[in-house]
């Protein structure tokens, strides 16, 4: 007897997606029964469209792909099968629900079920196939690390070591030259990436979306690193941080079927706050962007990834559907989908980390010390 899988990776690109397609693959070549799986070519959009694109997977294709960045059957966060962009004849366009064609062309295809891999967001449409009866196992992918039932995604490793490369870098020239350096990073709600990097590269200020920031505290800080105007400060914010009272930086979107503010530029608005209190040190702003998701995955996320994509594909030959997989120490396990996106994983002001970052004088906008 033949199973078919049908794999899909969604949201935003991330390292490790390879590996986690390299690892279902060639986790179901050791079964004595012919398992096949395929990739959906950018997210759900190739079972979706009129043209369908879909691919078999072959040992050969995976071979080696673990050390590589992105995703080989691409992925996409505009659309989905419940919210799937059309272009009329007229040019304009609408939006349509094909939930119900992709359920239909996956029967008629004689797939077994779905991995899906992704974040919050492909997460909450994995839960939402599961209803509509598509049998389906879920994988958590996100650089942000904002999935709650699982310790870590992968991915998230790898974004923290780049940006910290990056700050060792800017700490040298901001001593060099008596700066102040902003470093923007990525995390969208979650502050999980700039407090890895704050922490990881001895940053002076780190300004992350669960604590809103007092400029003047931050000031302060800047201050404090100068002495008869010598000395230099280095600052992380996330891409996700206000200041108190204040709203999240970013544009709304335009591009069609795409439902994301795009979030940006909170450095330059610090910057500004910052002017405008009387800081007269040279300010610079960099903005990381998408060197954070891209490129070769770290070791750690290699092997999380696959470790996830092997039990992806035993929770299908067990049928165990409507689940997540889920890395919680020492185990890779799984939960109920509907668990999994109840409530997104976000930075504690108790959590430790916090705590020992405050612990070496670092500032977090607030007025609080320990």
């Amino acid at each position: 007897m033949t199973h078919k899988i049908l794999v899909a990776t969604g949201g935003g690109d991330c390292p490790g997606l390879n590996a986690v397609i390299r690892g279902i693959v060639k986790r179901a070549s050791l079964e004595k029964e012919e398992w096949k799986i395929y990739g959906c070519i950018e997210s759900f959009n190739g079972i979706l469209k009129d043209d369908v694109e879909i691919v078999e997977f072959t040992e050969e294709m995976v071979s080696g792909l673990h050390v590589k960045g992105g995703t080989i059957i691409k992925t996409t966060n505009k659309g989905g099968p419940f919210h799937f962009p059309v272009r009329r004849e007229d040019g304009s366009w609408i939006i349509e629900d094909r939930s119900l064609l992709m359920k239909k062309r996956f029967e008629n295809m004689e797939f077994d079920a779905v991995i899906n891999i992704g974040g919050d967001g492909s997460q909450r449409i994995s839960l939402q196939l599961l209803n509509l009866g598509i049998p389906v196992v879920g994988v958590p992918k996100t650089i942000d690390n904002d999935l709650s039932s699982t310790d870590f995604t992968f991915g998230f490793q790898t974004a923290v070591q780049i940006a910290t490369e990056a700050f060792d870098k800017l700490v040298t020239t901001a001593e060099s030259h008596n700066r102040v350096f902003i470093m923007e990073v990525m995390g969208r709600d979650a502050g999980w990436i700039a407090l890895h990097t704050a922490l990881a590269g001895g940053a002076d200020v780190c300004l992350i979306p669960e604590l809103p920031y007092d400029p003047k505290v931050v000031a302060r800080k800047i201050e404090t690193r100068y002495k008869n105007g010598m000395g230099f400060c280095n600052i992380v914010i996330a891409e996700g941080a206000k200041r108190i009272g204040g709203d999240v930086v970013g544009q709304a979107p335009t591009a069609i079927g795409d439902r994301h503010i795009k979030l940006g530029g909170v450095g330059d608005v610090l910057k500004q706050e910052l002017l405008e209190l009387g800081i007269e040190h040279d300010i610079r702003v960099t903005v990381l962007g998408h060197l954070q998701r891209g490129g070769t995955p770290v070791a750690y996320d290699r092997i999380l990834a696959t470790e996830f994509g092997v039990k992806a594909f035993e929770l299908i030959k067990e049928k165990k559907y409507g689940n997540l997989v889920v890395y919680r120490h020492p185990d890779i396990s799984y939960v109920p989908l509907e668990e999994a996106v109840k409530e997104p994983h976000l930075v504690k002001l108790d959590d430790f980390l916090v705590r020992a970052a405050k612990g070496i004088g670092m500032v977090f906008g607030d007025e609080s010390i320990l």
